[in-house]
């Protein structure tokens, strides 16, 4: 008997019974991750059923999906996940009983299947509840078995009544640091968005990449609301910019009323979309041009003490199916941190953008004189004449705009003005048009080719184009010409001598001010038209409805950003494609087109005129090029070779630009008017001049050390004109 109770006693301690086993699993639960205590449990699970396989699918705390980080023995690299309300398991949840194979959908079996690595033939779901919070917290599956019992299900109820405990606890430690990581990447943000404050388009470019860091996701669009267009606008698009932190010219606009970032910024709430294709308000052409496919999408928006200031969209959660609630609670509390810095960047640019208006306007102010009143009582006194009593070929083409005294200019202002029928027509008091002319003219500096004179003759060619091919109404709106007219006297007004390019070298106030939106000059121009106009006594738009004097602004804005060549450089086919298939009046971005090609033609008139005043302005152009060049060698930057008075062959020069700019934009006009041919004419007759001046220069100066010689020599001028009789004959 002895012998007996000896080989039990050795016997039950190979054999522990299933209550001692238990035991043992619960005193090697002390690992603090949850994966770990998960693994623990399967292998125990496993073994104790005769299972292959088991797994448990835990409830989101928003309880909006059930998801699986772990399967038997492997942690998965990406989580498995179902949506609880369109899946087999939600009546595990709802009705807190157990589930079959038969029980569940083919499909959400297939994706276990692919997660766990090997078929499923038979499977056994448990649910098991928090008593805490009085619902099911996870669901214990065990696999490919022969066949599962009741012993099965005892099995995991048991098991789960003593484990759950720890479980439980685990997943809260995990949360509670989770929490606390992302309140340390959340003050991080903080700290790197603040950093930016000084510029909005890197403080945008850095939320960007803090969205898609913190919800890891694939892409992120950020819009910013237009109120005043009504338009979420984005330059800062899934995230390109360009490297070296020079803004994009990438601008995307859409209504603030359409699509999924449209509803976001006019309901102000978050949006967590699972499923993009099956919304109603994914607009999928947008994959279909780029390649992209939007699986997932995570909108909220971002706002200031006033209301919505903007749109944040990230596309495509990495590694999940879609954006979880944590993704949802992180974005919100990102989205504070958002509007604050960008409110405050906002504030700050206008701070600054202050501050330079006000450098510019004290540096105007003390470079201009402000007009007297007696000048205007004289000139509004002053009989308007008839433009034919300056000169009888006043309005033909070939006459020659700076062959008018300057100090007449002013009053021949004023006679195409009335000449044009503006003057009735839009109600401008005479005294209000004799003070807005001679504060235009005041406004303009004295380089040697970017002044009034300048001004006066694009002005001149504009009206040409009036009287000779009747612009107005066949072509153009009334308020259109009247747009056009007062933007070409105010296009270049404010005028340093340099361009673009020295302005934003140089660090000016004025590349500080308008760098970011391009021709910084051009920006400048329309400024100072504005402020002319806003001067007390010079509004001679005053009379215009508050439509039209919108309408007439906004004109005046664009055709002044037109006169920027490179504008005219990026338009030029679609110019030409409009002059092909013929003007269309009713077509609004005809107009567009056409008002930039007559701005752009109306700047470069100077080439159609006779050759030696072509020659004589090319004399004033290289001489204002040649001083900007001079400036950029003491600043020691290297100047572009029609900029270097060493290096430069003006011949060349010019018949390259008439080559490349001038002889096209003038094809054009003339091919839209025939009327007008002859300048298209005149623009050839002068590029073959300038192809013997290049000859002669060429043998006459090969080692001149500066091309603006040759404006010195009248023999060379008489040289090109005798080779030119010669060839006529």
């Amino acid at each position: 008997m002895e012998t007996l109770r000896s080989f039990r006693s050795c016997d039950d301690e190979e054999e522990p019974s299933r209550a001692e086993r238990l035991l043992r699993l619960i005193e090697s639960l002390d690992d603090d991750a949850y994966s770990c205590l998960q693994l623990k449990i399967n292998q125990y699970l496993e073994k104790e059923s005769g299972s292959q396989s088991s797994f448990i699918l835990n409830v989101s705390q928003d309880e909006q999906e059930i998801f699986c980080t772990v399967m038997s023995d492997k942690v998965l690299e990406e989580k498995l996940s179902f949506p609880i309300q369109s899946n087999s398991f939600r009546t595990a949840i709802t009705e807190n009983r157990s589930l079959t194979l038969e029980d569940i959908n083919q499909d959400q079996v297939s994706a276990i299947e692919s997660s766990l690595g090997s078929s499923i033939e038979s499977v056994l779901c448990v649910p098991v509840p928090c008593v805490q919070k009085n619902t099911v917290a996870m669901i214990v599956c065990l696999s490919n078995k022969e066949q599962f019992g009741e012993d099965d299900e005892m099995l995991i109820r048991e098991t789960f009544r003593c484990v759950f405990p720890i479980l439980f606890r685990a997943a809260a430690y995990e949360e509670e640091r989770r929490l606390r990581e992302e309140c340390q990447s959340l003050l991080t943000v903080a700290k790197n968005l603040f950093t930016h404050l000084d510029d909005v388009t890197l403080l945008l470019r850095e939320i960007m990449a803090q969205a898609r860091h913190l919800t890891k996701a694939e892409r992120c669009s950020l819009f910013l609301l237009e109120k005043e267009r009504n338009e979420l606008v984005a330059k800062v698009f899934d995230g390109n910019v360009a490297e070296d932190g020079t803004e994009t010219s990438i601008e995307v606009r859409i209504p603030a009323d359409q699509g999924i970032a449209g509803h976001v910024a006019t309901s102000g709430e978050l949006l967590n979309i699972h499923d993009a294709y099956a919304h109603p308000l994914f607009y999928r052409k947008m994959d279909e041009t780029t390649g992209f496919k939007t699986r997932n999408i995570l909108c909220f928006p971002i706002k200031d003490d006033k209301g919505v200031i903007g749109v944040a969209e990230l596309c495509n959660k990495i590694n999940e199916r879609y954006f979880s609630f944590f993704d949802e609670e992180i974005a919100k509390a990102f989205a504070i941190y958002c509007g604050i810095s960008i409110m405050h960047s906002l504030m700050w640019k206008k701070v600054r953008d202050a501050q330079h208006r006000s450098r510019l306007s004290n540096e105007l102010m003390m470079y201009h004189m402000q007009v007297l009143p007696e000048d205007v009582k004289k000139l509004a006194e002053t009989e308007i004449l008839p433009p034919e009593e300056h000169h009888e070929d006043f309005a033909k083409l070939t006459f020659i705009p700076r062959s008018v005294k300057e100090q007449d200019t002013t009053l021949a202002v004023m006679g195409m003005f009335h000449d044009l029928g503006m003057i009735h027509r839009w109600r401008i008091p005479i005294d209000t048009l004799s003070k807005f002319v001679l504060m235009v003219r005041k406004g303009y500096r004295d380089p040697p080719y970017h002044n009034w004179m300048h001004a006066f003759a694009v002005a001149h060619f504009c009206y040409l184009m009036h009287k000779n091919v009747n612009l107005m109404g066949n072509y153009l709106s009334e308020l259109e010409s009247l747009a056009l007219f007062v933007a070409c006297l105010c296009h270049d007004l404010d005028h340093r001598g340099t361009n673009n390019n020295f302005q934003v070298a140089s660090k000016s106030d004025l590349a500080a001010l308008y760098c970011s939106e391009g021709s910084v000059m051009e920006r400048h121009h329309f400024a100072q038209a504005m402020a002319i106009l806003n001067t007390d006594g010079c509004n001679i738009l005053e009379n215009l409805s508050r439509k039209e004097y919108t309408q007439c602004l906004d004109c005046m804005r664009d055709v002044i950003l037109a006169t920027d060549l490179a504008h005219h450089l990026r338009i030029v086919e679609d110019v030409e494609t409009m002059a092909k298939d013929g003007y269309d009046i009713d077509n609004p971005s005809h107009h567009q087109l056409l008002l930039c090609l007559l701005i752009t033609c109306c700047d470069l008139s100077d080439q159609t005129k006779d050759w030696k005043s072509s020659k004589k302005i090319a004399e004033l152009i290289y001489n204002e090029f040649f001083s900007q060049g001079d400036l950029e060698k003491a600043m020691g930057v290297h100047p572009s070779e029609m900029m270097d008075r060493e290096k430069a062959c003006i011949p060349e020069l010019q018949i390259g630009f008439i080559k490349n700019i001038v002889h096209p934009a003038y094809k054009i006009l003339a091919s839209l008017f025939p009327e007008v041919e002859e300048t298209f004419k005149a623009v050839e007759t002068n590029r073959i001049f300038w192809e013997r001046m290049r000859d002669v220069y060429k043998r006459r100066y090969s080692n001149s050390t500066s091309s603006l010689d040759m404006f010195e020599d009248e023999s060379l001028e008489q040289e090109v004109l005798a080779l030119s009789c010669d060839s006529d004959e």
